[in-house]
């Protein structure tokens, strides 16, 4: 086992299933076994997830009637829906789990500290971070990585749909070409979307390495994290 603490970055899409938008219990489950095997394996766990199963700030911002900065808020709120769900079935699978807001909630979850959340993890305990940077005009993928590097971990996982990054799309190109490995300067060519820019230089000064692997393949990110590289790709 080379990685002691990891930050897993789930987009909100990917918990909506086929039904694309909502919150399927079936995939809530499926992530939540994942997450376990990795906690059985000694692993310490971070998880941000996105909310772009319920609104996202950008989109709920286009025609001008809500504003930017607030589509921004409504979206940290729906990560936080999102973080109670994974919680749930994170506990639901035998885990012992805490969550932090970077939006002050006690009600719902803990303020983030960092201090509190590393010691958490030190106990074994999965730390789920919502409410993104609590700052609009920052996506869940530079939360994910500030995250990461807070708290010390050795990498961020990018869970998605797909095994990898690729030179175009590989659901419209056929002769899409896989990139095993690549630089943080490759992954910031406008062809190449890892993640946001912001995240990719935040890795990039803090040399985080960024894993990106596919989600539904099962046990993959336990297999990448005991250094089976195959079905991934990594930015360094």
């Amino acid at each position: 086992m080379t990685n002691k603490r990891v930050l897993v970055k789930f987009s909100g899409e990917a918990l909506a299933g086929e039904a694309g938008h909502g919150i399927d219990t079936q995939i809530l489950k499926y992530i939540s076994q994942e997450i376990k095997s990795l906690v059985n394996a000694g692993i310490e766990v971070g998880i941000v997830i996105g909310g772009g199963n319920i609104i996202r700030g950008v989109t709920a911002a286009q025609d001008g009637i809500i504003k930017r900065t607030s589509g921004d808020y409504m979206g940290m709120l729906a990560t936080v829906i999102n973080g109670v769900a994974m919680q749930e079935a994170c506990e639901h699978a035998g885990l012992e789990v805490r969550m932090q807001t970077a939006i002050k909630m006690e009600q719902i979850a803990e303020p983030y500290i960092n201090r509190k959340a590393v010691r958490h993890l030190e106990k074994g305990r999965v730390v789920i971070f919502a409410a993104g940077t609590g700052n609009p005009y920052f996506t869940t993928d530079t939360a994910a990585t500030l995250r990461a590097v807070e708290i010390g971990a050795e990498v961020i996982i990018k869970a998605t749909k797909v095994d990898g990054v690729y030179d175009k799309d590989p659901v419209k190109f056929s002769d899409a070409v896989k990139l095993s490995e690549l630089t943080y300067e490759e992954a910031l060519s406008d062809n190449i979307k890892v993640m946001d820019d912001t995240s990719i230089a935040l890795a990039k000064d803090n040399k985080l390495p960024i894993i990106v692997c596919d989600m539904s393949k099962q046990g993959n990110i336990l297999d990448i994290l005991n250094g089976n590289m195959d079905n991934c790709s990594i930015v360094k």
